[in-house]
Protein backbone atom coordinates (compact mmCIF):
# COMPACT_ATOMS: atom_id res chain seq x y z
CA UNK A 1 0.00 0.00 0.00
CA UNK A 2 1.52 3.10 -1.08
CA UNK A 3 0.90 6.33 1.34
CA UNK A 4 -0.62 9.84 0.01
CA UNK A 5 3.09 11.33 0.93
CA UNK A 6 4.86 8.46 -1.44
CA UNK A 7 2.38 8.82 -4.61
CA UNK A 8 3.50 13.07 -4.07
CA UNK A 9 7.10 11.77 -3.72
CA UNK A 10 6.96 10.20 -7.17
CA UNK A 11 5.89 13.08 -8.83
CA UNK A 12 7.83 15.60 -6.86
CA UNK A 13 10.45 17.62 -8.54
CA UNK A 14 14.32 18.76 -7.04
CA UNK A 15 14.71 21.88 -5.63
CA UNK A 16 18.68 22.03 -5.34
CA UNK A 17 18.58 24.93 -7.50
CA UNK A 18 17.07 27.20 -5.56
CA UNK A 19 20.24 27.01 -2.97
CA UNK A 20 22.68 27.32 -5.75
CA UNK A 21 20.57 30.02 -7.54
CA UNK A 22 20.78 32.46 -4.40
CA UNK A 23 24.44 31.45 -3.74
CA UNK A 24 25.39 32.80 -7.45
CA UNK A 25 23.24 35.86 -6.98
CA UNK A 26 25.71 36.57 -4.03
CA UNK A 27 28.55 36.15 -5.40
CA UNK A 28 27.73 37.65 -9.06
CA UNK A 29 26.68 41.01 -6.37
CA UNK A 30 29.92 41.08 -4.63
CA UNK A 31 31.89 40.66 -7.78
CA UNK A 32 29.71 43.37 -9.51
CA UNK A 33 30.79 45.54 -6.13
CA UNK A 34 34.15 44.90 -6.16
CA UNK A 35 34.67 45.62 -10.10
CA UNK A 36 32.81 49.39 -9.44
CA UNK A 37 34.90 50.11 -6.08
CA UNK A 38 38.23 48.89 -7.88
CA UNK A 39 37.63 50.35 -11.15
CA UNK A 40 39.13 54.01 -10.25
CA UNK A 41 42.15 52.22 -8.60
CA UNK A 42 42.82 50.14 -11.72
CA UNK A 43 42.51 53.30 -13.81
CA UNK A 44 45.68 54.59 -12.32
CA UNK A 45 47.28 51.07 -13.65
CA UNK A 46 48.16 51.34 -17.26
CA UNK A 47 50.77 49.88 -19.17
CA UNK A 48 54.20 51.89 -18.64
CA UNK A 49 55.67 53.08 -22.24
CA UNK A 50 59.37 54.89 -23.11
CA UNK A 51 59.47 58.49 -22.75
CA UNK A 52 62.80 57.99 -22.95
CA UNK A 53 65.47 55.51 -25.22
CA UNK A 54 68.92 55.39 -26.20
CA UNK A 55 70.17 58.11 -24.24
CA UNK A 56 73.71 57.53 -23.24
CA UNK A 57 75.21 58.33 -19.80
CA UNK A 58 78.59 58.41 -19.15
CA UNK A 59 79.47 54.42 -20.39
CA UNK A 60 75.98 53.65 -19.80
CA UNK A 61 72.58 53.61 -21.93
CA UNK A 62 69.82 55.11 -20.18
CA UNK A 63 65.81 53.74 -20.89
CA UNK A 64 62.90 55.05 -18.99
CA UNK A 65 59.33 53.91 -19.24
CA UNK A 66 56.54 55.76 -17.45
CA UNK A 67 52.64 55.86 -16.82
CA UNK A 68 52.67 59.43 -15.99
CA UNK A 69 48.96 59.44 -14.50
CA UNK A 70 46.95 62.08 -12.29
CA UNK A 71 47.58 61.49 -9.08
CA UNK A 72 50.18 58.80 -9.58
CA UNK A 73 52.80 58.40 -12.24
CA UNK A 74 55.57 55.67 -11.80
CA UNK A 75 59.19 55.88 -13.64
CA UNK A 76 60.96 52.74 -14.51
CA UNK A 77 65.15 53.53 -14.86
CA UNK A 78 66.38 50.92 -16.93
CA UNK A 79 70.92 51.27 -17.17
CA UNK A 80 72.82 49.16 -19.46
CA UNK A 81 76.45 48.90 -19.75
CA UNK A 82 77.31 49.30 -23.17
CA UNK A 83 78.13 46.10 -25.41
CA UNK A 84 82.01 45.03 -25.07
CA UNK A 85 82.57 47.77 -22.18
CA UNK A 86 83.10 44.83 -19.64
CA UNK A 87 81.42 47.31 -16.91
CA UNK A 88 78.54 47.04 -14.48
CA UNK A 89 76.39 49.52 -12.92
CA UNK A 90 78.01 50.09 -9.54
CA UNK A 91 76.45 48.70 -6.59
CA UNK A 92 76.49 52.40 -4.68
CA UNK A 93 74.57 54.21 -8.09
CA UNK A 94 72.29 56.78 -7.10
CA UNK A 95 68.83 57.79 -9.38
CA UNK A 96 67.18 60.71 -8.70
CA UNK A 97 63.90 62.10 -10.87
CA UNK A 98 63.09 65.42 -10.28
CA UNK A 99 59.63 66.73 -11.83
CA UNK A 100 58.31 70.33 -12.76
CA UNK A 101 55.32 71.50 -14.85
CA UNK A 102 56.67 73.09 -17.93
CA UNK A 103 54.91 75.94 -16.74
CA UNK A 104 57.07 76.31 -13.99
CA UNK A 105 53.76 76.97 -11.75
CA UNK A 106 55.31 74.89 -9.41
CA UNK A 107 58.66 74.33 -7.76
CA UNK A 108 61.20 71.16 -8.91
CA UNK A 109 60.42 68.39 -6.86
CA UNK A 110 62.62 64.97 -6.30
CA UNK A 111 61.87 61.69 -5.30
CA UNK A 112 64.39 59.06 -4.92
CA UNK A 113 64.32 56.05 -7.16
CA UNK A 114 65.18 52.41 -5.82
CA UNK A 115 66.96 49.78 -6.98
CA UNK A 116 65.28 46.57 -7.69
CA UNK A 117 66.65 43.10 -7.54
CA UNK A 118 66.39 41.83 -10.98
CA UNK A 119 68.77 38.89 -12.67
CA UNK A 120 68.89 40.47 -16.19
CA UNK A 121 69.12 44.34 -15.85
CA UNK A 122 69.25 46.69 -13.51
CA UNK A 123 66.43 48.95 -13.41
CA UNK A 124 65.13 52.12 -10.56
CA UNK A 125 61.77 52.74 -9.51
CA UNK A 126 59.56 55.42 -8.25
CA UNK A 127 56.27 57.04 -7.55
CA UNK A 128 55.57 60.82 -8.62
CA UNK A 129 52.85 62.68 -7.85
CA UNK A 130 51.50 64.93 -10.13
CA UNK A 131 48.10 66.94 -9.40
CA UNK A 132 47.42 67.77 -13.29
CA UNK A 133 46.81 66.88 -16.60
CA UNK A 134 49.55 69.02 -18.07
CA UNK A 135 53.13 68.73 -19.79
CA UNK A 136 55.89 68.11 -17.37
CA UNK A 137 59.67 68.53 -17.18
CA UNK A 138 61.33 65.31 -16.01
CA UNK A 139 65.06 65.51 -15.41
CA UNK A 140 66.96 62.42 -13.83
CA UNK A 141 70.25 62.25 -12.31
CA UNK A 142 72.93 59.33 -12.00
CA UNK A 143 75.44 59.44 -9.16
CA UNK A 144 77.96 57.19 -7.69
CA UNK A 145 81.79 57.16 -7.03
CA UNK A 146 82.77 56.18 -9.98
CA UNK A 147 79.96 57.81 -12.50
CA UNK A 148 77.91 60.81 -12.40
CA UNK A 149 75.50 62.23 -15.51
CA UNK A 150 71.80 63.31 -16.13
CA UNK A 151 69.13 63.51 -18.42
CA UNK A 152 66.25 65.18 -19.67
CA UNK A 153 62.91 64.81 -21.28
CA UNK A 154 59.58 66.29 -21.29
CA UNK A 155 56.23 63.97 -20.60
CA UNK A 156 52.78 64.42 -21.04
CA UNK A 157 50.59 64.04 -17.83
CA UNK A 158 47.19 62.55 -18.58
CA UNK A 159 44.23 61.81 -16.44
CA UNK A 160 43.23 58.65 -14.77
CA UNK A 161 39.84 58.80 -15.76
CA UNK A 162 37.37 60.58 -17.84
CA UNK A 163 34.91 61.29 -15.29
CA UNK A 164 31.52 59.44 -15.04
CA UNK A 165 31.12 58.26 -18.43
CA UNK A 166 34.37 56.96 -18.73
CA UNK A 167 33.49 54.89 -15.20
CA UNK A 168 30.05 53.88 -16.84
CA UNK A 169 31.69 52.75 -20.01
CA UNK A 170 33.82 50.51 -18.06
CA UNK A 171 30.98 48.89 -15.78
CA UNK A 172 28.81 48.52 -19.29
CA UNK A 173 29.91 44.75 -20.06
CA UNK A 174 29.60 43.77 -16.61
CA UNK A 175 25.97 45.32 -16.46
CA UNK A 176 25.18 43.50 -19.37
CA UNK A 177 26.59 40.12 -18.01
CA UNK A 178 24.00 40.94 -14.66
CA UNK A 179 21.21 41.95 -17.00
CA UNK A 180 21.29 38.50 -18.91
CA UNK A 181 22.41 36.35 -15.54
CA UNK A 182 18.82 38.33 -14.26
CA UNK A 183 17.07 36.93 -17.71
CA UNK A 184 17.91 33.58 -17.01
CA UNK A 185 16.92 33.35 -13.23
CA UNK A 186 13.41 34.54 -13.88
CA UNK A 187 13.01 32.27 -16.32
CA UNK A 188 14.08 29.42 -13.97
CA UNK A 189 12.03 30.90 -12.07
CA UNK A 190 8.86 30.62 -14.07
CA UNK A 191 9.57 27.12 -15.06
CA UNK A 192 9.72 26.09 -11.10
CA UNK A 193 6.32 27.62 -10.55
CA UNK A 194 4.98 25.55 -13.75
CA UNK A 195 7.02 22.32 -12.44
CA UNK A 196 5.25 23.06 -8.63
CA UNK A 197 1.90 23.65 -10.44
CA UNK A 198 1.57 20.50 -12.58
CA UNK A 199 2.86 18.94 -9.19
CA UNK A 200 0.27 20.22 -7.06
CA UNK A 201 -2.57 18.77 -10.11
CA UNK A 202 -0.76 15.53 -10.19
CA UNK A 203 -0.90 15.25 -6.05
CA UNK A 204 -4.48 16.64 -6.00
CA UNK A 205 -5.31 13.36 -8.50
CA UNK A 206 -4.01 11.27 -6.52
CA UNK A 207 -6.31 12.22 -3.61
CA UNK A 208 -8.36 9.43 -2.30
CA UNK A 209 -10.70 9.08 0.81
CA UNK A 210 -9.61 7.53 3.84
CA UNK A 211 -10.37 3.75 3.76
CA UNK A 212 -9.82 3.16 -0.16
CA UNK A 213 -6.46 2.35 -0.10
CA UNK A 214 -5.96 -0.94 1.16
Amino acid sequence: MRSHSSLAGIYSFPLENAPRSVGASRALTFAFFAIFFCAPAWAHIGPPYPIMQNRKVGPFDVEVWSNPDVGTGSFYVIIDPRKGSGLSVPADMKVQVAVQPVSKRLPVAVYAAQREKLLDHVEFTTQVPFDKEETWHVHITFSSTTVNGAADTDVSVTPTLLGRWDLLLFLLPFAGICVLWFKAATVKRAQRMRRRSVHAVVAQSFKVSPGTLE
